[in-house]
């Protein structure tokens, strides 16, 4: 399927997973361009390099290792903690709740989870704000993965092992594309989510949405 789904088919789906940052909220707001941000600043005080390396460096570290954090961790030893903190500490004033999105997750049937490269404390900010953290069982963050991100085999096969998802009858909603591939090979469900899914050919991306809240609306669900 090349282009966005009207009515897509999920009756089969017991368990719901979900993103956090750029897919429970638009990436247009770009609230991410606020821990980006934050996350040059780190890594040029870090490493001594100048902004334009450290930004650079900061890039390839998430092309090749799925986060900076992974990358800054793995080549220079870095603690996570005092990272994560300062990264995340940023204004939330581009985040809203959205009352569609909100109702379009309540009539969910099954469990749903958060699967998230963030902090927990990070999650917990971001969920509280978009008025969604009452509808999720629990969050699988990069904590909970011992720092080793999506899309990582090992981390899906943690959460899959800690929450008992059974991955044929699990969705998992995402932006990034890349971190679609494992959840597929599992036997997931998968739906990539942005203003650009629609451009997507991967064959592992089952259905691709820019409006989440529309799609899981017009979604057929199991029966209760």
């Amino acid at each position: 399927m090349s282009g966005p789904d009207l009515a897509p088919d999920l009756r089969h789906v017991e368990t719901w997973l979900f993103d956090l940052d750029n897919t429970l909220y638009p990436a247009e707001c770009e609230y991410m361009a606020l821990i980006e941000g934050r996350m040059t600043d780190f890594v040029e005080r870090y490493t001594g390099l100048a902004r334009d390396e450290a930004k650079a460096l900061q890039k390839r570290y998430y092309t090749e290792h799925g986060t900076t954090l992974a990358g800054l961790m793995m080549h220079h030893g870095m603690e996570p903690k005092a990272f994560l903190d300062e990264v995340h500490d940023v204004s939330m004033d581009r985040l809203a709740p959205d009352a569609a999105l909100r109702a379009a997750i309540l009539r969910l049937p099954g469990r749903r989870l958060v699967f998230t490269n963030g902090s927990t404390g990070h999650a917990e900010r971001v969920l509280e704000r978009l008025a969604l953290a009452d509808l999720f069982e629990d969050t699988f963050s990069i904590e909970t993965a011992d720092y080793l991100p999506k899309p990582a085999m090992a981390t899906f096969e943690k959460m899959t092992r800690r929450h008992a998802v059974a991955p044929e009858v699990a969705a998992f909603f995402e932006d990034s594309e890349k971190n679609l591939a494992p959840a597929a090979l599992l036997g997931m469900t998968t739906i990539l989510v942005g203003a650009d899914a629609a451009d997507s050919t991967a064959d592992f991306v089952h259905h691709r949405t820019h409006d989440l809240a529309g799609f899981l609306t017009s979604a057929r669900l199991k029966e209760a």
